[in-house]
């Protein structure tokens, strides 16, 4: 089975204004609301593909019923820990105003609702699936990853990282099966400032010897870069399209290398369907469905 895990989900409340002033009533002229937190668009986007999954986490109140709502009405599967007090976030998109958003804090989880997570967490074992992304709400332990990451150890548990510092090297000595930086993230944790693909290579091969085991390195109009397990290097300028929507273009990418790894554990086809996935979100109002995925992978391997 495939898990993932999103700490602290939202509702997402993604909104265009025409003509947005500020200190005056402003009136939408586009709306759409949406579960969000990156384990579920990873959740979103393996079902988009067919590929059962189950999103585990925590949610509260009134926003968290319509959370897990809204994932059943599109055909995910949830097991969230509910939380008796406070409420999930809603965290509202300015779509009209570039990158412009207002994220709210969400629940406070206490120590014995995390445990509680953990337990279900260490019933995954050999040929399970764990993807964990994001970061980590400040009422959680920051080292949250690792603890998951120690206890599973040596279970045969595949698990995907996307994280970003000290959240991503501090999980590399447990080997996750994937890691998932931007140049910008990766640059940061080496202090360089990394601008091509061929830039980020050798960073990449830095990250495995840390240990993680496939480091793919998303660049957004740059391409994408897999410097992988069996020592081989793919690298690929980013598919043609419109950029409609980045947000969760990063969490579709990971979601469709692993399902591409589960369908042939080919690393050319995964990196491919990674780009493919990672690239129909962005050009797609919603996250990217199955034939918007397989029209961008055709566009990618026609030249192969």
């Amino acid at each position: 089975m495939i898990y993932t895990v999103t700490f602290n989900p939202s509702l997402d409340y993604i909104v265009s204004v025409d003509d947005f002033k500020l200190g005056l009533t402003n009136r939408t002229s586009s709306e759409l609301m949406l579960p969000g937190g990156k384990g579920i668009n990873v959740s979103t986007v393996l079902m988009n593909l067919g590929i059962e999954n189950t999103a585990l986490g925590f949610t509260a109140g009134f926003v968290g019923k319509e959370i897990i709502r809204r994932l059943h009405e599109m055909g995910v599967k949830s097991e969230f820990i509910q939380i008796s007090e406070g409420v999930s976030r809603i965290n509202l998109k300015l779509k009209s105003i570039d990158g412009t958003e207002i994220n709210g804090a969400g629940p406070v989880i206490s120590k014995d609702k995390v445990e509680e997570l953990m337990k279900k967490l260490e019933e995954l074992g050999e040929g399970d699936v764990l993807f964990l992304a994001g970061s980590i709400p400040s009422s959680m332990p920051d080292d949250m990853y690792e603890q998951i990451m120690a206890r599973l150890d040596g279970k045969g548990v595949m698990i995907v990282v996307d994280a970003t510092k000290d959240l991503l090297v501090n999980v590399l000595k447990y080997h996750p099966f994937l890691v998932k930086p931007n140049n910008h993230e990766l640059g940061e944790i080496f202090g360089v400032e990394l601008k091509t693909r061929k830039d980020v290579i050798p960073y990449g091969k830095k990250l495995q010897e840390k240990g993680a085991r496939n480091v793919l390195i998303s660049m957004a109009g740059e391409g994408a870069v897999l410097v992988a397990e069996d020592g081989q290097v793919f690298e690929e300028p980013a598919p043609k399209g419109r950029l409609v929507n980045g947000v969760g273009a990063g969490d579709s990418m990971v979601a469709g290398f692993v399902a591409g790894w589960m369908e042939k554990k080919d690393y050319e086809h995964a990196f491919h369907m990674g780009i493919a996935a990672g690239s129909a979100s962005a050009f797609s109002e919603n996250l990217a469905r199955k034939e918007e995925i397989e029209a961008v992978y055709r566009q990618i391997t026609e030249k192969y």
